[in-house]
């Protein structure tokens, strides 16, 4: 990755302080997919690797609204890690 060297020292600061919001952000986001992850994990007894390789709508109470919402909220966490590492990335290569 390069590196982004700014011109000065409010201009860095500025864009640390920009990504550190984004990462308080992510964060909360982060927090509450895991919840709901974690939630339809102790509804079913499974872990969500599981329910992606070997369930269907069919093995749900709530059926397809319920495995899109499911299978939506592991989505979306792979997303989140992601992004929350790219800031990190980003951050660490700021001079």
């Amino acid at each position: 990755m390069t590196t982004l060297t700014l011109a000065d020292e409010s201009s860095l600061r500025a864009v640390r302080e920009a990504i550190d919001q984004q990462r308080l952000s992510l964060g909360y986001s982060l927090e509450r997919t895991r919840k709901k992850l974690q939630e339809f994990e102790q509804r079913y007894n499974v872990q969500t690797a599981y329910f992606l390789d070997s369930m269907s709508a069919e093995d749900l109470v709530g059926g397809d609204m319920e495995y899109v919402e499911w299978a939506g909220e592991a989505q979306m966490l792979t997303l989140l890690e992601h992004d929350m590492k790219a800031l990190d990335d980003a951050r660490s290569h700021l001079r």
